[in-house]
């Protein structure tokens, strides 16, 4: 019994922009150091509008490569710039492994440092 291997066509894979900046924020929170991601980059009437955004922006180029900005708060005692390619390394991982998209540009804005409550 001979199979008939022909070549079928390639299909679209379509990824809401909702799951996408699921899936970055979670990486984001997932690093030991990020208190939290922040908006405060943002226009305040930007802020009522855009409150599934928080602290992420996702920008698409003609090539289909996603550049994704981050926004941050970084606990206090934590190394900023290892904090922050962490979290770059993290995102880049995730979105290669779960929807297999290859980012462009990852940039880390840090918009504030926190303490913890029990040092305040």
């Amino acid at each position: 019994m001979a199979k008939n291997n022909k070549a079928l066509p390639k299909g679209k894979v379509e990824i809401d922009r909702d799951i996408l900046l699921s899936i970055i924020n979670l990486a984001t929170k997932e690093i030991n150091g990020v208190e939290s991601l922040t908006n405060d980059y943002l226009p305040f009437y930007k802020k009522m509008i855009k409150p599934k955004d928080e602290g992420v922006s996702i920008k698409f180029d003609t090539n289909g490569v996603v550049n994704v900005d981050v926004y941050i708060r970084v606990y206090i005692g934590y190394s900023v710039p290892d904090v922050a390619y962490r979290v770059q390394e993290n995102i880049k991982n995730s979105l290669t492994t779960m929807v297999g998209i290859k980012p462009g540009k990852i940039n880390v804005h840090v918009y504030g440092v926190a303490c913890d409550e029990e040092i305040q």
